[in-house]
């Protein structure tokens, strides 16, 4: 045998039978867990099917949600719900983006860590405390700012309505102060994933600082970014507690912030309980349906951006 020739040492039975023990469990967890999903679709499929015969696709459409005469439409919750969650994507992202990048490129890396610490606790504060805060302390600072807008401009549609602090402007900003700690850190580290030379070569060509953070980093980090942000709008879409306290849980669609609304996950939580009839707990399934399917579209599109950036992320930077 001469001394480049590589050795075959033929492994022992009991290795291979636990690696294949191994395996099989692994890929029965995962099997699982798909499973799961796919299961959690069938039941809410079955249990919305007297609603899906009934209405079809003018449940999606219909306005009116009226239980004592059993005819439902789930536009108004569809809407509170997509409302609510971008009006909180509008205040949230440029804070949550500023946020990333000043702990990434600003701060020194000593600071920054336990400071992105504390954001990134704020994601496991039960969201019921949220709507407590939302309650005592945002709705009546709220109403105050819709006072004072309503005086100046409540001629204007989006701004019309009494100045009660309940609505969907309390509900964007607990939404949004809810979705704040997932922009940041994803944005953050999708930031810090790109390579430290584009950083550098910008800087060698004469970029200022602030030039080689708009230019290079964000342009490399951008679906990293953007990633961080669906994932926050999955959040906000899926959200109960918190936005129940505050919306009003009212099934009207209006142009107004000052207005109240209601959601998806909030009719549920108030009417599911409670439903008696078979058309109305199948309505209630249908809705729980289209929430689930909406959620697992946005978290899907998120990860793959995710996914795209880490692929084009050649090197962590140092």
């Amino acid at each position: 045998m001469s001394a480049g020739e590589a050795v075959y040492v033929r492994p022992r039975p009991a290795f291979v039978l636990s690696d294949r023990v191994a395996n099989s469990i692994l890929a029965a967890g995962a099997a699982s867990v798909v499973g799961l999903a796919v299961l959690l679709g069938v039941v809410l499929s079955l249990g919305a099917a007297p609603a899906l015969s009934k209405f079809g696709a003018g449940f999606l459409v219909g306005k009116t949600w009226d239980p004592v005469a059993e005819h439902f439409g789930a536009l108004p919750f569809i809407y509170g719900t997509l409302a609510s969650s971008f009006l909180a994507l509008l205040m949230a992202v440029p804070v949550g983006l500023g946020a990333a990048i000043f702990l990434a490129e600003v701060l020194p890396q000593w600071l920054a860590r336990p400071i992105a610490f504390m954001i990134e606790l704020l994601a496991a504060v039960p969201s019921v405390v949220y709507g407590m805060w939302g309650v005592f302390v945002a709705v009546p600072a709220i109403a105050r700012v819709e006072e004072f807008i309503g005086q100046r401009w409540g001629h204007i549609p989006l701004f019309s309505g009494p100045p009660i602090g309940i609505g969907m402007l309390a509900a964007g900003v607990i939404l949004a102060i809810m979705v704040l700690p997932f922009i940041a850190s994803i944005s953050r580290e999708a930031i810090l994933a790109v390579p430290r030379a584009q950083a550098e070569a910008a800087l060698a060509l004469g970029a200022t600082k602030w030039e080689t953070i708009r230019g290079p980093l964000l342009r490399y980090a951008r679906k990293g970014i953007l990633g961080g942000i669906v994932l926050a709008l999955g959040r906000a879409l899926g959200e109960t507690m918190a936005v129940t306290m505050v919306i009003g849980n009212v099934p009207q669609i209006s142009v107004s912030l000052f207005q109240s609304g209601y959601t998806m996950s909030a009719v549920l939580a108030n009417e599911f309980a409670e439903a008696t009839g078979r058309i109305h707990t199948a309505a209630l399934v249908e809705i729980a349906l289209v929430l689930l399917v909406l959620t697992v579209l946005v978290n899907a599109f998120a990860r793959l951006l995710i996914w795209g950036t880490a692929a084009h992320a050649g090197e962590e930077r140092v």
